[in-house]
Formats: C-alpha cells, sequence, structure tokens
C-alpha cells in the first residue's frame, strides 16, 4: 500500500508524536511496542513486526535486543558474529541512505548474516540506521511477510526518526551498564561497611572463650592461601570467621568478594561467578565482570555452597582445578588468583551420598574444614554477647541510656537452646529493647520448658562433630553442666588457681569441685574427654 508525501506540518506531528513514544522509556520492550504501534497505525505502514539490532563494535556481534508487533513485545536471546568485511561496511560512511528497502534479505550485507544463520529470507523490511556522534550503533528493522509493500514514501517518514531511535537505544545501553555499575558499587559499599565494622568492634565474641577452638584454627590457616570450609548451623557466624581469616591473611588489602549460592537463580549463577559477554544471553547488553574476576588477588566467600545445583558444581570445580575461567559467551580463558573460602549449615557428606553433590568438589572444598559450634555448645559466651548486642543496638536506635537485664533473663538466656543461634540472640536482643521502653530487659517469648526441645539438624561433619553437641539442655541441671565444661575446656580441666575454672565462675573451688561431683562431671584431663 502506497502513501503520498505528508506535508511539512504533518511531519513536523508525527515526528514529536513517534518521538514521544521512542523516549518516553528507557524500559526497550516498553518503547518500542509503543512506537511501533503509533507509526504503523500512522503510516498506514505495512509492517508485521520491528526489531532493535545492537552492534557491539568491541566485539562485533550484532545482538538483537527486542523484537515487538502490535500484540506486545519480548527481549530476544540471539546474536551473530560479524566477519571483518561485514565489520568495515558497517561502520563506513559509504552508504545511500540511512533508511533502505530490502525485499531480498540474502542479498543485504547485513541482514544476510541472520538470513545464514537460519532465519527466514521471505520477508522484506526497511532498515533504519542508527548512529550516535557518527558511529554506528545498530538498525531498527521494519519488517514484512509480503514483498514489495514498503515505497519510498515509508522510507521518508521513518527517516525522520532516525535521531530518536539512535538516541533511545544508546540510553538503554547506558542506563543498563549504570545499573550494573550501581550494582557493583552497592556491593563494593557493603564490602566497605564489612571492613570498617570488623575494624571498629566487629570481631569475634567469645574468641578466648566458647569460640578459642575456632580461632585456633583460624589463625593457623589465615596466613596460608588454602581453601576452607566453614561448617555449622545458619546463624552461627560463618560469614564473620571467613571475614576474619581474610583480615589474617596477605590478601587483606584485596578485596572480600561474598557469594550467597542459595540466592542466586540456576540461570544466572553461571553469570554472576564467572561474568559475560556482550549479547552472550537476553539483556546482555554489555560486558559485566564476575565475582571471581572482581575478587582476583583477593578472597571469595561462597556462602550455603551446598545449594549449587549439579552443573555450576561442575563448572565451579573446573575453575578451581584449572585456576582459570571463561565469561559467559566468551572463548577467552581468564587466570584467577582467588582464595576461596566455602561455608554451609549442610552436611555435605551426606549430601554427597545421596547424590546430591559432587564427592571431586567436596574434596576440593574440604582442605582445611572449621566446625562453628552452635550457641548451646557455647553456652559461657552468651553473657557476652547479649552486653555486646545491647551496646550495638542502643547505638544504632538512639536509646541514651543502657538498660539493664532483669533478674530472671540471666537463667532465662541461658536455658533456651537458641536454634537460630548467634543471630536469634541479637534478633531477640533487639526486640527486648524495643518493648523495654528504658525498663530491665526481658524475654518472654522464649520458651524455656523441657517439651521446648531443639530442632535436630545435621551434623555438618559426622568425623568432627558428635551427636551430643547437636543436643540442646533441657534443665537447669543440664544447662550448668554445659556451662562448667565449656569453662574447663578453657581452662583445659584446671580448676584451682589463678586461671583455674573457679577463678573465671567466681566461686570458690571447693564449692565448685562439689558442684561437679553432684553433677557427676570428672576432673582433670577427663573432663577434656567427656562428649
Amino acid at each position: 500500500m502506497a502513501i503520498e508525501r505528508k506535508s511539512d506540518i504533518y511531519q513536523n506531528v508525527f515526528f514529536r508524536e513517534a518521538t514521544m513514544q521512542i523516549c518516553g522509556s528507557l524500559d526497550v520492550q516498553s518503547f518500542l511496542h509503543k512506537s511501533f504501534v503509533y507509526i504503523k497505525e500512522a503510516l498506514d505502514l505495512p509492517a508485521d513486526y520491528v526489531s532493535i539490532i545492537y552492534y557491539s563494535a568491541d566485539i562485533r556481534r550484532l545482538i538483537i535486543m527486542a523484537v515487538a508487533n502490535e500484540d506486545g513485545s519480548v527481549l530476544v536471546n540471539d546474536s551473530v558474529a560479524v566477519p571483518k568485511d561485514k565489520h568495515q561496511y558497517i561502520i563506513s560512511d559509504n552508504r545511500s541512505a540511512d533508511a533502505v528497502i530490502t525485499d531480498s534479505l540474502e542479498d543485504h550485507p547485513v541482514a544476510g548474516l541472520w538470513v545464514a544463520k537460519g532465519y527466514t529470507n521471505d520477508t522484506a523490511q526497511i532498515s533504519l540506521r542508527l548512529e550516535i556522534k557518527g558511529a554506528y550503533i545498530g538498525a531498527v528493522n521494519f519488517c514484512s511477510k509480503g514483498k514489495n509493500e514498503f515505497t519510498q514514501a515509508h522510507v521518508e517518514m521513518l527517516s525522520l526518526l532516525k535521531e530518536p531511535f539512535s538516541i533511545a537505544v544508546s540510553n538503554v545501553i547506558v542506563y543498563q551498564e549504570l545499573l550494573e555499575a550501581k550494582g557493583a558499587l552497592q556491593e563494593d559499599n557493603q564490602l566497605l561497611q564489612n571492613e570498617l565494622r570488623m575494624a571498629s568492634g566487629g570481631e569475634i565474641v567469645g574468641k578466648d572463650r566458647g569460640m578459642w577452638g575456632v580461632m585456633e584454627k583460624v589463625y593457623q590457616v589465615a596466613p596460608l592461601s588454602n581453601s576452607v570450609l566453614l561448617l555449622g548451623e545458619t546463624g552461627t557466624g560463618k560469614e564473620l570467621v571467613a571475614n576474619t581469616i581474610h583480615n589474617l591473611s596477605d590478601r587483606k588489602d584485596m578485596p572480600f568478594i561474598k557469594v550467597n549460592c542459595g540466592a542466586i537463580p540456576e540461570t544466572l549463577i553461571d553469570s554472576e561467578l564467572f561474568g559475560h559477554e556482550k549479547g552472550a544471553f537476553t539483556g546482555a547488553f554489555f560486558r559485566k565482570q564476575g565475582r571471581f574476576e572482581r575478587a582476583q588477588k583477593g578472597t571469595l566467600f561462597l556462602d550455603e555452597v551446598g545449594e549449587l545445583k549439579p552443573d555450576a558444581q561442575i563448572r565451579l570445580l573446573r575453575v578451581l582445578q584449572e585456576k582459570e575461567i571463561e565469561r559467559v559467551g566468551g572463548d577467552t580463558p581468564i587466570k584467577v588468583d582467588v582464595r576461596i573460602i566455602a561455608a554451609t549449615h549442610r552436611n555435605l557428606l551426606k549430601r554427597v551420598e545421596d547424590g546430591q553433590f559432587r564427592e571431586d568438589l567436596y574434596y576440593r572444598l574440604n582442605v582445611f574444614p572449621i566446625v562453628i559450634p552452635p550457641l548451646r555448645d557455647r553456652k559461657l559466651d552468651i553473657p557476652l554477647l547479649v552486653q555486646h548486642f545491647i551496646a550495638k543496638k542502643t547505638l544504632d536506635m538512639g536509646i541514651d541510656k543502657i538498660p539493664p537485664l532483669s533478674v530472671e533473663s540471666h537463667e532465662q538466656l541461658l536455658a533456651y537452646s537458641w536454634p537460630g543461634n548467634v543471630r536469634e540472640l541479637e534478633n531477640a536482643v533487639e526486640r527486648a529493647l524495643i518493648l523495654c521502653k528504658g525498663a530491665p530487659l526481658t524475654f518472654p517469648d522464649l520458651d524455656t520448658s523441657p517439651r521446648s526441645t531443639p530442632r535436630k539438624v545435621d551434623p555438618p561433619n559426622d568425623a568432627l562433630h558428635s551427636k551430643a553437641s547437636f543436643e540442646s539442655a533441657l534443665d537447669l541441671d543440664a544447662v550448668m553442666v554445659d556451662h562448667i565444661l565449656n569453662v574447663l575446656k578453657i581452662t583445659r580441666g584446671k580448676v584451682h588457681g589463678k586461671d583455674g575454672a573457679a577463678a573465671i565462675l567466681n566461686v570458690n573451688p571447693s564449692t565448685l569441685r562439689n558442684k561437679m561431683k553432684k553433677l557427676k562431671i570428672p576432673f582433670g584431663r577427663n573432663t577434656l574427654k567427656r562428649n
């Protein structure tokens, strides 16, 4: 269907209205659909659909950004490589017009690349060349399933939209790059916040008491570059331990990058870990560095590594073996020097036996395992943790006067099983501060009755954790046994003297020995064999 040349007034109206549709959104799907519907109606354009092609000159690939028809639009996951001779044609100024009618796509120097890839040739198109500052950035292709329906009058009107479409596509690319930069900046900011927190008191509470065994291993492995596997229930502080290992290592001035393996969709895990090239998949309009590249010369913390899907486990194993990655959509190996610290609350050995986790990957990660005990097994640290969280939360909440603990709260906190561990304790303190309104802190929602048995969990490693270490006390005597045993572990079984358990517990040595006899706690080295 032919149209006659429009008047200057009509052209101005058309240009203004079309520009509003084209430049009205940074969402390529949205503006492409809206502008196509308007253009098709305004020009009575015999087009069945429209596509936007973006050209990435640095990798010499044409990338289909989106396709739209009257019913809607979709992002498209496809691209095609541009040979060197076609690249020169694309970037050159040797062309007759900005908009060109093509009735046989295979004869067109650029459209023919898509036909060669398998796209249909039974389509005619008007291709509108897009440029920014004279540099080719892509094209908008109005396509028709019929032949010989486009006219020079259509070409003339569509040529008016070269600049709006060029600006819109350029803005989409810049916007996506800004989003990526913002995400990276937020991650870097979080990294700095973590480092500041570590430098200003984000230390491990109980490192000289209930966590002394953990810290002993941390000090042993931190100066090295070996992989570390942190095992323990949720909320025990695995990330804090990982951060401590990093800060005590020679890599402390390099990045500490965290990846929550259980929070990343399976379809994006490769891109997040290894990065991607432009055009690698739908919406990949720019090159992105993955977490491995960002952690170069530093530490990569793989939290909840037990949640990785089988395919991701294979690719991670290859990286650990070869010390190199490939970006998604790329074919150039990139050497990486990254220390791996992995963490999980899962029983990885059991998952290996069940076929849910690769045995070879398990042994790659399990070079130096560190088991972080649950809070119920380090109750000596609870008073220290409570005071730490009270001081921290009162500062965060702007409370001028630090409230005291109520008389009954101390025994209540020790008697509770803490299935959520340190994270649950922190939340309980914050909740109590909100409710107390200046009065002594109480914890009425902590159920310490015998029937409130703690949840059963698989030990992280059967060889390192006994069954008893995962069972909480059900009565006050059991709590006292745990408390005394934890102190005796610190003193290596010593009861009397300046550094003995009695001095730490602030009781007379004779009183402590009598209590130990009553509770059937052995003396001396036999104490350390208990459990």
